[in-house]
């Protein structure tokens, strides 16, 4: 083999090399990266975590728009993104809502993928309200629901089970929760992202997350 020929072969080499890694990294790297387990407030006082000592989210039971019980149960064997709201808020709210849509969009129709939006002003936030405002989101209530119910309750979900909010209170009467954050949560309900719903890069990392989520949990290929 002459020095021309041996030039020509070392070339193919390596382009075929450069292809591959190129392949390698950007087609494989959501197969390989795996997310991590947000464990914040020291698994919130310890009282809700597996075998393992990983976070997971706690029981709940609240009302959905469709006005029929909302469970924990619901979202076995799908990941899911929660968020905090209420539908008079003229501030973040509106802007949260845009963000979780394009992400309800990206993966509508899909038993795998789930969202939750929990109100934080129950008092006004009746099911007729809530169902009003996932009408105008054009929101599927088998996959994405809006909920009501004791406030105790969804405060204490705010703080001690998604970790949106650091802030201190009992869901009394003068206790409020409003935060921009959504929390990525897997099939087996351990939080694996926090996100500020109202930064667009922060939802691109979120898309990101979830197809990253599919992936790694054995579910089928993400939505294009």
């Amino acid at each position: 083999m002459n020095n021309k020929a041996l030039y020509i072969l070392l070339l193919v080499g390596v382009g075929a090399l450069g292809i591959a890694a190129y392949f390698y990294f950007t087609k494989s790297d959501q197969v390989l990266r795996r997310l991590p387990y947000i464990n914040a407030v020291e698994q919130a006082l310890k009282k809700q975590e597996d075998t393992l000592g990983r976070h997971v989210i706690s029981d709940f039971a609240l009302e959905g728009q469709d006005g029929k019980t909302v469970t924990r149960a619901d979202f076995n064997n799908s990941i899911f993104v929660a968020d905090f709201f209420f539908a008079n808020c003229k501030s973040i709210c509106p802007v949260m809502t845009s963000n979780l849509k394009k992400a309800y969009e990206k993966y509508k129709g899909r038993t795998d993928v789930k969202f939750i939006s929990h109100t934080v002003d129950p008092e006004r936030d009746s099911v007729e309200a809530l169902a009003a405002y996932a009408q105008r989101n054009g929101a599927e209530v088998a996959q994405w629901k809006f909920v009501t119910g004791d406030k105790k309750q969804l405060y204490q979900l705010a703080r001690e089970s998604y970790f949106i909010s650091d802030t201190k209170g009992d869901g009394g009467h003068d206790d409020f929760v409003h935060s921009q954050n959504f929390a990525l949560v897997d099939k087996n309900g351990h939080i694996r992202g926090i996100y500020d719903g109202t930064d667009s890069l922060e939802i691109v990392r979120l898309l990101t997350d979830m197809d990253v989520l599919l992936k790694e949990i054995g579910n089928a290929s993400p939505a294009k």
